[in-house]
């Protein structure tokens, strides 16, 4: 059964919590505990109705001021499928929340109030979710109920996002009508709006593609990439000439024989065998974890990236590349940082702060000296060694990179790497 990783994302208020929460209760993804444990903590609101939204708002700060701050995961599946969702903040402030809980999945689900049609956070959100390469957008136009169930107004928003969707470059966008409070085209589909003829979020969730690197395999899309975790040398009697080397495949296939280059250094080889617990196998795929054996000795430790030898990453030390900023400590030209590619760690320091990239117009500003928390913007480093990556809109997998603070060790940056500046 495959597992698709979604995330959602809207307006302060548009009823995220509300419709994961009324994705689990009607898909029956509730234990019984919980079911009792939110009726409970429901029975203050004056309606009597269950507040579904306690099902992801779990920090009390979240519950008392009726909002979401932090990333919350849940986790249910279908007889179709498994899915993993990723609830997002909708404050401005919490953009990073957003970023690093987005990066892994393959559809966002972007809310929109019915009332009040495509707002400055439906903007933010969508470009994110552009910027980091989600590959299906779901327009789920929430509180229908709100507006009388009026296609005028589901057309008119559909409308509106189109035009950003087409700046955006968007091509694969679905839009529901839906009334999470109430369970309109959540799971079970409405009878309040027989003009809307598509399917219901869960039935799209169930049936959207999944971009699998197992299936429809090209080395264009899926190069094959081995970033290097650990040498492994017994230096034992029984394995006195064992030299493998583990990682988890992050992206396409690797075949016994395979001719194989090593980057940085540029070193080739072959593979001779491919290891899992003992078991030889003639192929492997990503996400698997295996150990590489090749061969020849080759010089190669932790943080190396092994390639096969007719599809190259880029290879540079000087790296353009889009950031969200997300420390309280100001980025500027002239700082220092340890950058992290897969497993490989290099220092870097900060060459030129290309533009600034404002998340509500999309407009850029040039000659900026300093980003601040949750800042979107293009910029250029030079490492102190060279890195390999393929550019981040071409491959997820290689082309995402983290900036870590050399003092404290914390991750003040998460990168989308765009390729080699000139």
């Amino acid at each position: 059964m495959d597992l698709l990783r979604f995330i959602t994302a809207g307006s302060v208020d548009d009823g995220k919590s509300t419709l994961i929460g009324r994705l689990l209760y009607d898909s029956k993804s509730i234990l019984a505990d919980q079911l009792e444990a939110i009726e409970r903590a429901s029975k203050s609101r004056d309606d009597g109705e269950i507040d579904l939204a306690l099902l992801t708002d779990g920090l009390r700060s979240e519950r008392e001021q009726g909002i979401t701050i932090d990333v919350a995961y849940r986790y249910f599946q279908t007889p179709k499928r498994k899915f993993i969702i990723v609830d997002a903040p909708g404050h401005i402030q919490y953009t990073r929340n957003m970023v690093t809980g987005a990066s892994n999945c393959q559809l966002a689900v972007v809310l929109v109030d019915a009332r009040h049609g495509v707002a400055e956070q439906t903007r933010r959100h969508s470009l994110i979710a552009s910027l980091l390469g989600i590959p299906h957008i779901v327009v789920a136009v929430n509180k229908m109920d709100l507006v009388d169930y009026s296609q005028d107004v589901f057309s008119n928003i559909c409308i509106h996002y189109a035009e950003l969707a087409k700046k955006l470059n968007a091509h694969q966008v679905t839009y529901i009508p839906m009334s999470a409070l109430n369970g309109d085209n959540v799971v079970d589909r409405s009878t309040t709006m027989p003009w809307y003829e598509g399917p219901t979020l869960l039935e799209h969730l169930e049936t959207v593609g999944i971009d699998d690197d197992a299936e429809g395999k090209t080395e264009e899309r899926h190069p094959a990439r081995f970033p290097v975790q650990y040498v492994i040398r017994p230096q034992t009697a029984e394995l006195h000439d064992y030299r493998g080397y583990a990682g988890k495949i992050t992206s396409g296939l690797f075949r016994k024989g395979d001719a194989i280059t090593v980057l940085p250094s540029g070193e080739t080889s072959t593979i001779n065998a491919i290891e899992i617990a003992e078991e030889h196998l003639d192929e492997a795929i990503s996400p698997m974890s295996v150990v590489l054996h090749l061969a020849t000795d080759v010089d190669i430790s932790r943080g190396d990236l092994i390639v096969r030898s007719n599809s190259q990453p880029v290879s540079t030390q000087t790296v353009d590349a889009m950031l969200c900023w997300m420390d309280t400590k100001e980025f500027k030209v002239g700082n220092k940082y340890v950058l992290q590619v897969g497993t490989a760690r290099t220092r870097c320091s900060v060459r030129e702060i290309t533009y600034q990239l404002n998340v509500n117009t999309y407009e850029e500003t040039e000659d900026v000296e300093s980003l601040k928390l949750n800042d979107l913007a293009k910029v250029v480093l030079r490492t102190a060694q060279p890195i390999s990556f393929d550019p981040y809109q071409k491959n997820r997998a290689t082309g995402g990179a983290i900036l870590i603070d050399e003092t404290s060790n914390v991750t003040v940056g998460a990168l989308m790497l765009v390729g080699e500046a000139g």
